[in-house]
């Protein structure tokens, strides 16, 4: 069990959410009147929407020092955040009307904290089965089977006229294998991503020779960025095989990837062409990237896809993580 990521937008909706309802709750609960209900549910608004607001620009900020705490110290810290926030609202409140402060106000925001807590942890359990299943998906169908057979048959094209040409492929070969196969539970920096998608080109630049053209733009991307594993190979497979392979002439592969002002865009478009005998596609690793996208980053990642003059472009958009370098 862990604290959630008090930085990510569906975090914020979900709580907003949460707490309103369960405020419209107690006061149908405590109402003895339906005239008196909209005052009562003002009062207690005013009590608790300051509250809230403040508690989750506090958590906002406090996010990354939270996510390095074990579970326990997150939760119990989270609870007495809630409790000292609900008191001191109180106690203003007491002071403008002239009132005392109890002790049920904050008990009741530490409970509801607990509770909030306790259901974001459920929710993260329940779609760890559905984030295996994503990432064996990603396995089975992120690099189609005939990719490996004519990457082979290309460095068998060159063993003997470039056998320096053929190692280095099937070098990279060995590359992507192992980042296909090891498990992709973390995000990893996306230079290692964008070095991994130049492993996955050169090979296919083996193959289909001076018929596939890429033209990157990479140097306003933030070097730590974190991304989500294996995001750009399949993308780039997707623009190599319906945007190259059924072209008799050249054609270019643009990729730019460039720093926004709270993340990092990525987009990626391949000439669009219909040739006969070469199936279209069928969204599947789109839609598959889709769900990958939104079990890691919730609502705050969005993936884009369209045709335009005569082109089909992939829009990414991440927001940004940063890789925290562990000191001595």
């Amino acid at each position: 069990m862990r604290v959630p990521d008090f930085r990510n937008q569906g975090i914020w909706l979900r709580l907003l959410l949460a707490v309103n309802g369960l405020m419209l709750v107690v006061a149908l609960i405590g109402n003895r009147s339906l005239a008196r209900l909209p005052g009562e549910i003002a009062e207690l608004a005013a009590l608790v929407e300051p509250v809230l607001l403040l508690v989750l620009a506090l958590l906002f900020m406090l996010a990354p020092w939270l996510q390095r705490q074990p579970a326990w110290r997150g939760i119990l810290f989270v609870m007495l955040l809630s409790m000292l926030a609900m008191a001191g609202m109180e106690s203003v409140f007491a002071g403008l009307l002239g009132g005392t402060a109890g002790w049920r106000a904050p008990l009741a925001a530490g409970l509801c904290a607990a509770l909030l807590l306790g259901w974001f942890n459920l929710r993260a359990r329940a779609q760890e089965p559905a984030l295996a299943e994503a990432r064996l998906a990603a396995l089975t169908a992120r690099i189609r089977p005939h990719f490996f057979f004519n990457s082979l048959n290309a460095v068998l094209g060159v063993i003997r006229d470039d056998p320096r040409r053929a190692e280095m492929a099937l070098e990279e070969l060995g590359e992507l294998f192992r980042a296909l196969m090891r498990d992709n539970r973390e995000l990893v920096l996306l230079s290692e991503e964008i070095a991994l998608a130049r492993k996955y080109l050169d090979i296919e630049k083996l193959r289909l020779g001076e018929r596939l053209q890429v033209r990157w733009e990479v140097d306003d991307c933030p070097p730590d960025t974190l991304a989500l594993p294996l995001l750009l190979q399949p993308l780039l497979e997707n623009a190599v095989y319906h945007g190259i392979e059924p072209a008799l002439e050249a054609g270019e592969i643009q990729v730019h990837i460039s720093a926004t002002r709270d993340g990092v865009k990525i987009a990626i478009d391949n000439p669009l062409l219909a040739a006969k005998g070469h199936r279209s596609g069928n969204h599947m690793a789109l839609e598959n990237l889709r769900e990958r996208l939104m079990l890691f980053y919730d609502l705050e990642a969005r993936l884009d896809c369209g045709e335009k003059d005569g082109r089909y472009c992939v829009c990414v958009e991440l927001p940004l993580r940063r890789h925290e370098r562990s000191t001595p």
